[in-house]
């Protein structure tokens, strides 16, 4: 595949290297922070998305920027048909105008609050405990998550998706609350605070517990390696690409979740 690089921070800089690590090629890079000749791939940099010259030749864009600037480059990039994979958080509240801007657009685009492979088993380990535990109300529900100090966004998109895989398998649990409590919660809520710290890596918890006992599900991370690499394996989906080293087919058309992925992968 023929890269865009939107973002150069610690994630653009790991989809860069897992890139190039594929036999995938970086072509340009956007970031207005950056300068020419501090790529390591050699890529040209652009301060925004530019319309004409090396873009034509892009075969997915991965953005890994901020909410504030994310949307604005799903746009840009959908105008330009360019295929796009978002691992950017914090700006969900405006998929519905997103999804109906790249549809219209005739583009294709692939979101995920968390690229990890071992976070999406988490959720579908966690979905299907919630399952087994909705029968049996003495098993009450919650748990935290907790990320180092430089997060920008609280509570995290890994959160709010893994609160709603377990809503969608639970009948007696209907609503998240993410702030401090100053009363109990009500029978109908779980109770999901955000904790940010020092260098804690992303680290979520559920818990199921009764007065006998608890069933503690905790998925941690070590590295952010594991969300480039499953990024990478998200764009060759979404661009129809056979494998590392392999040409891009036709890219799929619409908006995508890491689940269509998985679905393809696992074969469920």
């Amino acid at each position: 595949m023929r890269i865009a690089i939107i973002g150069y921070g610690k994630m653009g800089k790991l989809i860069e290297a897992q890139a190039l690590s594929r036999q995938h090629e970086v072509i340009a890079v956007v970031d207005p922070y950056v300068l020419e000749g501090h790529i390591r791939s050699g890529a040209p940099v652009f301060p925004v998305i530019p319309e004409e010259g090396i873009f034509r030749q892009v075969d997915v864009a991965i953005d890994f920027t901020r909410p504030d600037r994310v949307v604005e480059n799903i746009k840009a990039l959908a105008e330009r048909k360019i295929p796009l994979l978002v691992g950017t958080t914090g700006w969900l509240d405006r998929l519905d105008e997103v999804t109906q801007y790249v549809e219209s657009a005739g583009a294709s685009m692939l979101w995920a609050s968390n690229f990890s492979l071992g976070v999406n088993l988490f959720y579908r380990i966690a979905a299907f405990a919630a399952h087994l535990v909705d029968p049996f109300p003495e098993y009450d529900v919650g748990g935290w998550e907790a990320h180092h100090h430089q997060k920008v966004d609280s509570p995290s998109g890994t959160a709010k998706t893994l609160m709603d895989y377990i809503l969608l398998n639970m009948q007696r649990k209907t609503t998240p609350v993410w702030e401090t409590l100053h009363r109990a919660p009500a029978p109908e809520e779980i109770h999901y605070p955000s904790l940010r710290v020092g260098a804690l890596p992303g680290t979520h918890t559920v818990l199921f517990d009764s007065n006998a006992d608890t069933i503690e599900i905790t998925h941690t991370a070590r590295s952010r390696d594991a969300l480039a690499s499953g990024a990478l394996v998200a764009a060759e989906w979404l661009v129809a690409c056979p494998g590392p080293g392999k040409a891009a087919g036709a890219s799929r058309s619409g908006v995508f979740t890491l689940d269509y992925v998985l679905k393809d992968l696992l074969g469920v």
